[in-house]
């Protein structure tokens, strides 16, 4: 059975979620794990490790996320996102243990021209998106007691994300040209992480309630695309000095991906709301944030375990 008072244990602990949620966690007992000691890729290292830190929650946010490198290696990228997700539902269904874990907006086409709810149909264009979906079916068919949480563009002011990416291009380049035809909501590591916590807490408050289990969305509100949210990240940074090239809007078809991206992946977070009371900030003001905190330099959480 659940042992209420465990840590919440966090997968992925060296990724920009893990980090944002080890930041915000503050007196919570928040436990990191990832590699080596704890690999999807080597299934042997997943129940050892879940049965010796007895955790009363688990949050995944391990996972393939090289988009276009899954489509040459879709056996790693269904490995990281259907196996060892499932693996930890078997083991937290077990345990009565919930878990929450991450997806993506990329399990839609971007064909409906509006924001998708959760129980819109599912149709991956790309095998990073078809794994994540086999992840969820995964969870969902092996854990009671699971939450998925689909978002999407996720960035932060530290690791590998696109907002970092522009603002290297931008330091080193005259000029840049951006994908302006493909639209989504940016979140905010931080206040993805904040979320996850906030519906912990409700968890640890209320205990599980059948209306907890589930998909939900959630993604920064508002929306914009690659360029948009390039073009602001860059203003952003002009504001501490970054140089400030233009940036010229460009079609998908100027910019051919191995992966096909879709065209519209916004996501309705209503539910999320409906719920557990939880809303993620504007996508315009936590771009701010997170700019202003890349150029005010803080402590880093601790590795993980």
């Amino acid at each position: 059975m659940s042992n209420a008072r465990g840590p919440v244990l966090v997968t992925g602990g060296g990724g920009q979620v893990a980090s944002a949620l080890a930041e915000a966690a503050g007196g919570l007992p928040l436990l990191r794990i990832g590699r080596p000691g704890f690999d999807f890729d080597r299934p042997e290292t997943i129940l050892p490790t879940l049965k010796a830190a007895a955790p009363s929650l688990v949050i995944n946010a391990a996972a393939y996320t090289a988009v276009d490198r899954a489509e040459s290696e879709p056996e790693a990228a269904l490995r990281a996102n259907r196996d060892g997700p499932g693996l930890l539902a078997a083991w937290c269904a077990g345990a009565g243990v919930p878990l929450i874990h991450i997806s993506t907006d990329y399990v839609f086409d971007g064909l409906k021209g509006a924001p998708y709810a959760e129980n819109d149909p599912t149709n991956p264009t790309g095998v990073y998106g078809a794994s994540k979906l086999a992840g969820e079916q995964a969870v969902l068919a092996g854990c009671p007691r699971a939450i998925i949480l689909r978002t999407s563009w996720v960035y932060a002011g530290r690791g590998r994300n696109f907002v970092l990416t522009m603002l290297n291009l931008a330091g080193k380049h005259e000029r840049l040209r951006v994908v302006a035809d493909q639209l989504g909501c940016p979140t905010a590591a931080p206040d993805l992480a904040a979320a996850i916590l906030a519906i912990a807490g409700r968890i640890a408050s209320t205990g599980w309630h059948p209306a907890y289990g589930g998909i939900f969305h959630a993604a920064g509100a508002g929306e914009t695309t690659w360029h948009g949210l390039a073009s602001a990240a860059i203003a952003e940074s002009a504001r501490f000095g970054g140089r400030q090239p233009p940036v010229d809007p460009i079609t998908t078809a100027d910019f051919p991906t191995p992966a096909r991206r879709p065209a519209d992946s916004r996501l309705d977070c209503r539910k999320l709301d409906a719920v557990f009371g939880v809303r993620l900030p504007d996508w315009r003001d936590a771009l701010t944030r997170t700019i202003t905190a890349i150029h005010t330099p803080r402590p880093l959480a601790g590795p993980p375990a």
